[in-house]
């Protein structure tokens, strides 16, 4: 498969319109549209539907897209970091992080290493913890930051001394909201928004002291902040982390602990067997060592 022909796929798909696509690439179109079809040949599948102004792409046409995405991304990594090489203060550095108390940390880290590397350009996803798994496991990034409970056997990892505070999160105007602290035996019968990932969400089964199926779960989330909306509108109650930005300033809902407390902890991982780069090298090399659980 030709990696020309896969970046003017992409660019079809982008602008939705072969002519415009052509006139990007700076090619014909008969030539641009007969690439496609070859494409489509090579391939056995129909990518795209031709319309008399724009192309829709095919279920096969969408996956495609996504996987042309990820190869054109792990070409320009793989070529940035042969070029990094003789370059320790430059380079490009990607990290995926979640949103936690500890992501601030990770940013603090990528402060001070860029003033020591000013020449570090840093490609930054935020995202939860199994896509950052993925997107690593993929080389589609550098360096993850993920949260426990997880399974990292297969990454080397560093555990943060940071420590992320459980608890439920509320309308600021709901009787519950002036309590300090709160037992989940006390919200066990209402209508939770809970974790989807399975292994946190085992252990809030383990936490309730409750079995699967015997908890009122109203809707599940990878990341919070649109969930906050349904807690916003008395949909039900949050169970999650008080680190997210869009937890702690939002005037519209309270964060409120768990008694006994509940934390956990957070790790920079990266993959085993697996050659770093350069910038990802020196990046770990720096982080002060005091942030770290000896």
């Amino acid at each position: 498969m030709d990696l020309r022909v896969i970046n003017y796929f992409l660019t079809v798909a982008q602008e939705g319109n072969i002519t415009r696509a052509a006139e990007i690439l700076h090619i014909t179109q008969p030539t641009l549209s007969r690439q496609i079809m070859e494409l489509e040949e090579e391939l056995g599948a129909t990518l795209i539907i031709r319309g008399k102004r724009h192309i829709t792409l095919t279920e096969e046409g969408i996956l495609f897209q996504e996987r042309a995405r990820e190869i054109s991304t792990l070409i320009k990594k793989t070529e940035n970091e042969f070029k990094e090489q003789s370059l320790r203060d430059g380079g490009r550095l990607s990290i995926g992080c979640i949103q936690s108390l500890s992501s601030e940390l990770m940013m603090k880290f990528i402060e001070n290493f860029s003033k020591k590397y000013p020449k570090m350009r840093f490609d930054l996803l935020t995202g939860y913890s199994n896509d950052i798994k993925e997107k690593l496991d993929r080389g589609l990034i550098d360096i993850g930051l993920l949260s426990e409970p997880i399974e990292i056997s297969k990454y080397n990892f560093l555990r943060l001394e940071q420590d992320e505070e459980w608890g439920v999160i509320v309308p600021k105007d709901d009787p519950i909201a002036q309590r300090e602290c709160i037992e989940l035996r006390e919200v066990a019968d209402k209508p939770l928004i809970v974790p989807s990932r399975e292994n946190i969400y085992n252990e809030l089964l383990n936490w309730f002291g409750y079995e699967n199926g015997d908890l009122h779960i109203f809707s599940t989330y990878d990341l919070i902040a649109n969930s906050l909306i349904l807690v916003m509108n008395g949909l039900g109650y949050a169970v999650g982390m008080r680190g997210p930005v869009c937890v702690r300033y939002n005037s519209e809902v309270k964060f409120i602990p768990l008694t006994p407390e509940r934390r956990t902890k957070s790790v920079i991982v990266w993959r085993k067997n697996h050659t770093m780069t350069t910038a990802a090298t020196l990046f770990l090399e720096n982080i002060d060592k005091k942030y770290i659980l000896q």
